[in-house]
């Protein structure tokens, strides 16, 4: 079974799309497997996180901005590929730092996570964006 879920974001920050992909399952009528998410995009990164505390989320953010600060920073001014903005290489950077496919088990049609855990496209652009996640579930 493959399908598409497109996420709409409003700049940089974590996206929880847990119950879409639910939704989605629910829809296949899925039983057993391997469900596998892939992102088509190489400015965004894919998660599997804890979504009870929001505090967790806004820490992931402010480490991986401290960690890979906007090309317009002196730390930063080795950079080239910079005419798409301040904030595009450094999103190229934190995604092939981070995951762009997760693969999680299913079982009976559901999704077998953790009790805390969601899953979230961790947008790295700070401007809105329209986002596609493939899904592809086997078994």
């Amino acid at each position: 079974m493959q399908g598409t879920i497109t996420l709409s974001t409003n700049g940089s920050g974590l996206y929880e799309f847990t119950d879409q992909v639910a939704h989605w399952l629910n829809g296949q009528g899925a039983g057993d497997g391997l469900l596998t998410l892939f992102v088509r995009h190489t400015s965004c990164s894919l998660l599997i996180q804890e979504n009870a505390d929001p505090d967790v989320q806004r820490d992931l953010r402010a480490f991986f901005d401290r960690l890979v600060p906007p090309s317009d920073d002196p730390a930063m001014s080795y950079l080239r590929h910079t005419s798409e903005g301040p904030d595009d290489m450094p999103a190229h950077i934190k995604a092939a730092m981070m995951p762009v496919s997760l693969q999680i088990p299913v079982q009976a049609g559901r999704m077998r996570l953790g009790t805390w855990q969601g899953i979230y496209l961790f947008e790295h652009r700070r401007a809105p964006h329209r986002r596609e996640v493939a899904l592809s579930l086997l078994g």
